[in-house]
């Protein structure tokens, strides 16, 4: 780094140039924390049922099990905007505090339910959606603090190592879950404790603002609509995944449509109030910034692809190759977080070097890269067999891995470089709520296909299995209408249904004990499942891969290397170029034979003389915004 770079990080706010070390450890031990919460339940939930004295698979129960497991998740992406927005406005690292502590006090909460049944999930839920706006406040405002404390050539370095932390965190979350709730279920709440209580104290201390403050007023009318969209919207789709009356799903429910809807509509008339709006929350103009939202739509694409991956290699490990492979039920939760370490290890090494790389050649070629490997990997995973050899398993979610590391810091840190000053809290809420909207959205549409396809050929599987064991017509007939998605909570919380649903009726007393053996065994509700799971499965990974394919054409659309003020390219001369380079590196990953004269035009790519790549010129993010630089960086 140059003296003057070093000068210039003494000179903000008087602090030695160590400070961008303090923000980048504080935020990554924040942002680890709430991953680690995050994951820690798809491991944890059987065991907090247990805990808790609640059926999820009894009547009713299924959207406790669904509140639970994405209510964090949907808060985060209501507020993360907003939070962003009132950071830029009264101090990112003011809002970044109170989210530590915040987070910290519901993770103590949560830790001392006392209640059980309906109303120790009641509790839960309630006390996860505050924990939630604990980590809405860190995520919209840690990537704002990273790009205020570090100078634009260590973006992607720092991005990247916040991103292994976040990564990590899922992965230590489904360790610690396996390990902690056989002890004693509350100890997956209580482990955040002492990271946020030390966060919190570090946070307060060390961490000062050094960014762009801007007067102005709270857009109540913007917050208002949008939250109320965003969650009408998001909780249509949470129980469109839940059977309704007689159908196996909820999306003819009158009651779904009209929140989906609504929630549209809503988010519509938020859009004419962010035109109109003199301190708008949703600022609408930074879309003007090429690189800005080609980004955010490659995030949400990107998110879209990938958000419903774990929960159905969770359900693909748990439900049936663990099994089938002498894993008994209660055993397989654990195991699953440790086959797919694979999934951990190729993004904490691509994840940070991708984020250096980035730093010095752009975002383009590593992010657009890493989502045409993604949506490969998908494709790959289709010619797996439901029994599969694990090599194989391993290499394949070890690169779609590889993939996201590749795409998600330079995607981060290039988004972050094209935000003015002022508004960088406002551009990360409105990247992370992209992100966790999507994800959301896309654990509604991987549910959606794979229970059609279970619905369509799993009732007469089971029932002509059942069947052949002995098992009285009534019975089979009884169980053989169980609702699809409760087959897959089944084998996501690592329960054999079939044991559940014939022990107490007596009907296991009929049969011979070697039927009864092999009906509640590992083998019998593994094998039946495969090939209905398997239809929903390949249909669910295509959707994937287009998802990642478009995203990828949405990565290329960005330009070359941009930090704002700088000049770039213009969006016209980019739009054929982008599909013509983005199935070059498809065939390429995939073998379909593309020609190579279909490649990237070399004169995209970053040089000593025209270091952004492209054509200089373009447009300004807002006419009334500052003049552009000399262009390059």
């Amino acid at each position: 780094m140059t003296t003057d770079t070093h000068a210039a990080d003494r000179a903000a706010g008087g602090r030695s140039a160590n400070y961008k070390w303090i923000a980048l450890s504080n935020t990554t031990l924040g942002i680890l924390m709430v991953t680690i919460n995050q994951s820690i339940l798809l491991i944890s939930l059987p065991d907090i049922f247990r805990g808790i004295k609640l059926d999820p698979l009894g009547a009713g129960n299924t959207s406790y099990f669904l509140w639970i497991l994405m209510g964090f998740m949907l808060v985060t992406a209501v507020l993360v905007v907003s939070l962003g927005r009132v950071g830029d406005m009264y101090g990112r690292v003011k809002m970044y505090n109170l989210g530590f502590a915040v987070f910290t006090v519901f993770s103590i909460l949560l830790s001392v339910t006392w209640m059980s049944g309906k109303d120790g999930a009641l509790w839960i839920i309630v006390m996860r959606i505050f924990q939630g706006v604990g980590g809405a406040f860190l995520f919209a405002n840690s990537s704002a603090i990273l790009t205020d404390a570090f100078p634009q050539e260590e973006r992607g370095k720092a991005m990247g190592i916040n991103g292994v932390a976040a990564v990590g965190g899922s992965f230590l979350g489904l360790i610690l879950g396996g390990v902690l709730a056989p002890v004693e279920w509350r100890l997956v709440f209580l482990v955040s404790v002492p990271f946020g209580l030390f966060g919190t104290v570090w946070a307060y201390i060390k961490l000062h603002d050094n960014g762009v403050r801007v007067p102005s007023k709270i857009d109540w009318a913007g917050n208002v609509t949008f939250a109320i969209g965003l969650i009408s919207l998001l909780t249509g789709i949470v129980y469109a995944i839940q059977p309704y009356g007689n159908h196996t799903m909820g999306w003819t429910n009158p009651g779904v449509l009209a929140a989906i809807f609504g929630g549209i509509i809503t988010l519509i008339v938020f859009a004419r109030i962010e035109f109109t709006a003199s301190d708008p929350m949703f600022r609408l103009r930074l879309f003007k910034i090429r690189a800005f939202s080609a980004g955010n739509v490659a995030a949400l694409l990107g998110a879209l692809g990938r958000g419903g991956l774990q929960f159905m290699l969770i359900i693909w490990l748990q439900g049936i190759w663990l099994p089938q492979h002498g894993y008994s039920f209660e055993r397989t939760p654990l195991w699953a977080g440790i086959y797919m370490i694979p999934l951990t290890v190729g993004f904490l090494i691509t994840g940070p070097l991708s984020g250096i790389l980035s730093d010095r050649y752009g975002a383009r070629p590593f992010a657009t890269g890493g989502l045409v490997i993604g949506g490969a990997a998908f494709l790959l995973l289709e010619l797996l067999p439901m029994n599969f050899n694990y090599v194989w398993f391993a290499l394949l979610i070890f690169m779609f891995a590889v993939g996201s590391g590749l795409f998600f810091s330079p995607n981060q840190a290039g988004v972050m470089n094209s935000l003015p000053p002022d508004q960088r809290g406002a551009g990360a809420g409105m990247l992370n709520t992209f992100q966790n909207s999507a994800s959301v959205l896309s654990i509604g549409v991987f549910f959606t296909i794979i229970t059609l396809g279970l619905a369509s050929s799993l009732p007469s599987h089971l029932y002509n299995g059942l069947i052949a064991q002995g098992v009285p017509s009534g019975a089979a007939r009884s169980v053989s209408h169980l609702p699809p998605i409760g087959t897959l909570f089944a084998a996501f919380l690592g329960f054999n249904p079939i044991q559940q649903l014939l022990g107490p009726s007596g009907v296991l007393q009929h049969v011979t004990p070697a039927q009864a053996h092999y009906l509640t065994g590992q083998a019998f509700f593994p094998r039946l499942i495969s090939a209905p799971f398997a239809s929903g499965l390949h249909l669910a990974f295509d959707f994937a891969a287009g998802a990642s394919f478009i995203a990828a054409i949405a990565s290329h659309l960005r330009g070359g290397r941009y930090v704002h003020g700088e000049a770039t390219e213009s969006l016209g001369e980019e739009i054929g170029e982008g599909f013509a380079g983005v199935g070059a590196m498809a065939s390429e990953e995939i073998g379909a034979g593309i020609s190579p004269s279909a490649t990237l035009s070399r004169s995209d790519a970053a040089s000593p003389t025209n270091p952004t790549g492209g054509q200089p010129g373009g447009f300004h993010p807002d006419k009334s915004g500052p003049e552009p630089g000399r262009p390059g960086s």
